[in-house]
């Protein structure tokens, strides 16, 4: 619904996930190893918010576009904080994985 108000009030840039995907962008779901192996979207890689700091070391080009995603975007929003903080450059909130998944087909 927030985002719903920003591109009504025509607040930050709408993104294109499908594009940034096609394009080689990273899917990050930073939920839960049990929540990722009850679905997720294919091709992501899983590593949980909470761990996201110490395994920077798997994401190694922070140049690369990647696209955060959890249940609901709380945790994608810190994640996406969490690497901006450490220098990646195109880091887009995904929100709710199943959500970010209708967007990339």
């Amino acid at each position: 619904m927030l985002n719903t108000i920003k591109q009504l009030f025509g607040l930050g840039p709408k993104v294109n996930y499908s594009d940034l995907v096609k394009q080689g962008a990273i899917i990050l779901d930073v939920r839960s190893k049990g929540e990722y192996g009850g679905g997720h979207i294919k091709g992501s890689i899983n590593i949980s918010v909470d761990q996201l700091s110490s395994s920077l070391s798997k994401l190694k080009d922070k140049n690369k576009a990647i696209i955060t995603c959890c249940a609901s975007g709380m945790r994608s929003a810190s994640a996406k904080s969490i690497l901006k903080s450490n220098g990646y450059k195109h880091v887009h909130n995904g929100g709710a994985w199943n959500s970010l998944q209708n967007k990339i087909k």
